[in-house]
């Protein structure tokens, strides 16, 4: 049986490829330890698991009536509901195969305490991942526990604040799937989490760790207020330590088990002042965060513990909460009231209501600002309605500070005293940026906030890289130009099946629909906007990890430079076209949509390509552009003969062509250093390609990760008359002023 429809898979069976089986979670555990990743090990009871559950126990009728008269802004009856849709699940019979797989499982891991943690299929991906949705049960010890605990989990698909979210982002209830990573628990001496970026200012250059002596629970719940270290991404230096007195730290209690399992224990006053690691500990978390970064090619959000001297990586997400803010500069003289630590940008003024209870979350109203202890997942519908967030406890990536930085509002956490010196209903104005709490509301110039509301005009078009379509209606509302790279991987992966297996079954019209319905989201929010798709670019290992993939895809020694892109289309022609068919049909009602071919290793291979898609009737026209994607040194070395095959525009692909030009694997750890776009001889190849383009009357752009890592070289790019440059959607305002920066010196040069 494919691993796909497996109940049980270890983590060295999955990568990120896997999340419509595994989740978020779980994808990221598989795709750590492949990429050696020190990871606590373990197995996950898959999607699949849990939607044969739901069949077998013949409770999705029951499920579904039980929902019918939810109204998710009555929180009373939303509670009430959500209780007895768990209920329903939690005393539906578990299955007695599976229940003897996660059992077998277990012993094969070798016993012991473990964590059984939720994965749901649409959590984790960026701006679609509020924290701590459903449950996670620790020092889970037995096999029957563990499979009690799994079931724990299915039920808590169904929490409150889980199915208040998926109504508010239009998610189906039945679509939305829970995988279940089972993993060895770590006992640890301290434990943390790690940013690869700065959480509050989005800062690129900095990593931001934050510590705490026993378990990492603590964190995350705002319990107690970490150490704060942050360290120069490039020079791998500790630039700032800011060390927190500890009063008590969370212990195992050997004679527990479950949620009891897990003791305080008071602290000497020695232990309570030193730091939680050593420096050399920082380093070495440090190191191992850029590693990931550089292997998902985004920030990360990262979950670490220390024992026996070694560090585990217990999970890894994308930080979804990259903002470019404009500095405040306004200067405030309203009296301080509190400070605390800045967890989310910005300013706003309200009255307080301080909530000592989740069951008191109904009295914060639109514009209120919420003061607590701590929040808890269970707060998110009033921090939803808050204009700001005050907390007593907690550290920058408390739960507090992840969502307001989620939600866009100012947040301040490890305020002391909040609760307590602040009175309900009292007007205040917090800067979450600062971190401090003023009296009264205070006239802030919304320029200050927001910066100046006038868009930067450029010559040169700023285009966005984009695969996720949580993201879509988002960066649609920026200043951008439209989409320069729309990713087809995300949307291949999400169908799940092999397209040639599809075929075999006489279901490629499925295959079509959903690649459609797809491409529409994009297409839809930046008309009249072009939206440049890169048809599909998977390797074989890829393509194998889908449903039915390894009746069709060969093992290769190395992917990377196997067969993928135009070698496919041309080869595997019958696939090919039912992307096209799918891009066709989107072009019906949005002709914005363009069409970029990725991977073209001969000009033969670009020409036979390029007659596949016209005997289909896709055809360069007025409002049909084709474009191909420079990304292989022989496109370099034969630009001319490649461009006099007839295409309207390339795209650079800078990360593929400097590991080709350079010969260096870009996820090497050890080659990082001399992985540089700024290479000479990339410099040069860059050059050629763009000055060439631009003498045959052919658009250029670049898509790779350079121009928002390098402004020098965006300067560049624009010095040679590259035509646009498509980025991530945290750097189009950054790219923007860069760009304008660049085209006023060369009008001051002329």
């Amino acid at each position: 049986m494919h691993r796909g429809q497996k109940a049980i898979v270890w983590f060295n069976e999955v990568t990120k490829k896997d999340v419509p089986t595994v989740g978020g979670k779980g994808a990221n555990l598989g795709e750590m330890t492949n990429a050696h990743i020190p990871v606590p090990p373990g197995f996950i009871v898959t999607a699949t698991a849990y939607f044969d559950f739901l069949q077998q126990a013949k409770i999705i009728d029951k499920i579904h009536e039980l929902l019918k008269p939810l109204d998710i802004n009555n929180s009373g009856q939303l509670q009430q509901i959500a209780s007895e849709v768990r209920q329903a699940i939690s005393d539906a019979p578990m299955p007695p195969d599976l229940a003897n797989e996660i059992e077998q499982a277990y012993t094969k891991m070798g016993k012991g305490l473990v964590a059984v943690r939720s994965s749901a299929t649409a959590e984790d991906l960026p701006e679609a991942s509020f924290a701590g949705q459903q449950r996670t049960f620790l020092n889970v010890q037995g096999e029957k526990e563990v499979v009690a605990a799994v079931q724990g989990c299915w039920a808590s698909l169904f929490e409150a604040r889980a199915i208040f979210y998926r109504e508010q982002q239009g998610f189906d209830h039945f679509k939305v799937g829970i995988a279940v990573p089972v993993q060895k628990m770590v006992q640890s001496e301290a434990s943390g989490v790690m940013f690869t970026v700065e959480p509050t200012t989005s800062d690129k250059s900095k990593i931001v760790i934050e510590a705490v002596i026993g378990l990492g629970e603590t964190i995350v719940s705002g319990d107690v207020t970490p150490d704060h270290y942050v360290v120069s991404k490039d020079q791998m230096k500790i630039t700032d330590s800011e060390i927190k007195h500890q009063e008590w730290k969370l212990i195992r209690n050997e004679g527990g088990n479950g949620e009891e399992a897990n003791v305080k224990v008071v602290l000497t006053p020695e232990e309570q002042a030193q730091p939680k690691i050593s420096d050399d500990d920082i380093i070495t978390l440090a190191r191992i965060g850029k590693h990931l970064e550089d292997h998902y090619q985004f920030p990360q959000d990262i979950e670490w513990a220390k024992e026996d001297k070694k560090i585990f990586i217990v999970q890894t997400r994308p930080v979804t909460t990259i903002k470019e803010m404009a500095e405040v500069t306004a200067e405030i003289t309203a009296p301080v009231l509190l400070s605390g630590s800045p967890a989310s940008p910005g300013i706003a003024s309200g009255p307080v209501k301080i909530v000592s209870d989740p069951t008191q979350i109904d009295r914060v109203l639109a514009g209120d600002i919420l003061v607590a202890e701590m929040t808890t997942p269970d707060f998110v519908p009033a921090m939803k309605r808050a204009v700001a967030i005050v907390t007593d406890r907690g550290g920058r990536t408390a739960h507090a500070a992840i969502v307001s930085r989620e939600l866009g509002i100012p947040c301040i956490v490890g305020a002391e005293g909040a609760t307590a010196t602040l009175k309900d209903r009292q007007v205040i104005t917090v800067d979450g940026s600062e971190g401090k709490v003023y009296e009264g509301k205070v006239a802030i110039k919304e320029e200050a906030i927001t910066g100046p509301r006038e868009k930067i005009k450029t010559r040169t078009r700023v285009y966005v890289n984009l695969a996720q379509p949580e993201l879509v209606d988002r960066v649609a509302a920026r200043d951008v130009d439209g989409v320069g790279l729309l990713r087809a991987e995300f949307m291949i992966a999400q169908i799940g099946e092999h397209p040639s297996y599809m075929i075999s079954q006489n279901r490629g019209h499925e295959f079509v629909d959903k690649l459609a319905m797809g491409l529409i989201a994009f297409a839809k929010a930046f008309n009249p906007r072009p939206v440049v798709y890169r048809t599909n670019d998977f390797k074989t290992n890829e393509y194998r990890a889908l449903k039915g993939g390894e009746n069709y895809e060969a093992e290769e020694e190395n992917p990377m430079i196997g067969y993928r892109g135009a070698s496919r289309y041309i080869t595997d022609i019958d696939v090919f076209k039912l992307e096209l068919e799918a891009i066709k049909r989107v072009r019906q009602n949005y002709p914005n949509l363009w069409v970029m071919i990725p991977f073209v290793r001969t000009v033969n291979e670009l020409a036979q390509t390029v007659r596949i898609m016209e005997s289909v009737g896709l055809k360069r026209s007025k409002d049909f552009k084709l474009w191909m994607m420079v990304e292989v040194p022989s496109n370099i070395i034969l630009m001319e003969k490649f461009l006099e095959v007839g295409i309207d525009g390339i795209s650079i692909g800078s990360n593929d062509l400097t590991q080709l030009t350079l010969g260096i694997d870009r996820d090497s750890e050890k080659l990082a250093d001399t992985f540089d776009e700024r290479n000479e001889a990339v410099m040069l190849s860059l050059e050629r390609a763009i000055k060439v383009s631009k003498s045959m009357g052919v658009t250029s752009s670049i898509c790779g990760q350079a121009p928002s890592v390098y402004p020098e070289l965006t300067e560049k790019l624009v010095e040679w008359g590259i035509t646009s440059v498509s980025v991530s959607p945290d750097m189009i305002g950054t790219t923007r002023a860069i760009i304008a920066k660049a085209e006023q010196r060369l009008r001051l040069d002329d």
